[in-house]
């Protein structure tokens, strides 16, 4: 009996793996919302990342969190990286490309607790009436860890809550005078 068990622990275990395997081997999570502020005012506060950590909803959810910045303070080459507990991990963020006032992207690394090297791309798009459609977009290789996990947890919902508490707290930060 115990061999029959452990032979359909296998096969169950063996099935899962197989599974994991077939997942899209990239992910993709965007979020948008409309900010009635122009995107000149909600440029510098996402191409500044001094600006940017005022809004960054990662920081909420470790007030403790230890972070440096290096290079310019905003534009391309201007780092920020941190260490955090384990809902932040360690990592850095570097604007690679920008254009004023519509597109900043970054590149978004992760050191703990998973390896992983993103893109992130922030779209402004007017809206012609003063206000502005924010786009917050993170794609990348998923490792076959995360396709694993992504069986048991949805990625696009866990990721996608924060980028839209980011948002909602650049609204903030971008409508309040």
């Amino acid at each position: 009996m115990f061999k029959n068990l452990l032979i359909v622990v296998v096969l169950a275990l063996a099935g899962l793996l197989l599974f994991a395997s077939t997942r899209p081997s990239d992910l993709r999570v965007e979020r948008k919302l409309v900010i009635a502020a122009p995107p000149e005012r909600l440029y510098p506060l996402i191409d500044d990342l001094h600006n940017f950590n005022r809004w960054n909803p990662y920081l909420a959810k470790d007030p403790a969190l230890k972070g440096s910045y290096e290079g310019p303070s905003a534009g391309p080459g201007a780092i920020y990286r941190w260490t955090g507990n384990k809902d932040v991990g360690t990592g850095s963020m570097e604007i690679k490309s920008h254009s004023e006032p519509n597109l900043v992207v970054m590149r978004l690394l992760f050191v703990e607790p998973f390896a992983g090297d993103n893109v992130l791309e922030f779209g402004l798009k007017p809206q012609g009436n003063g206000s502005t459609e924010v786009s917050w977009t993170m794609k990348g290789p998923q490792i076959f860890v995360a396709k694993l996990m992504g069986i048991f947890v949805n990625m696009d919902n866990m990721i996608g809550r924060d980028f839209e508490f980011g948002l909602a707290n650049l609204r903030k930060v971008a409508e309040t005078p």
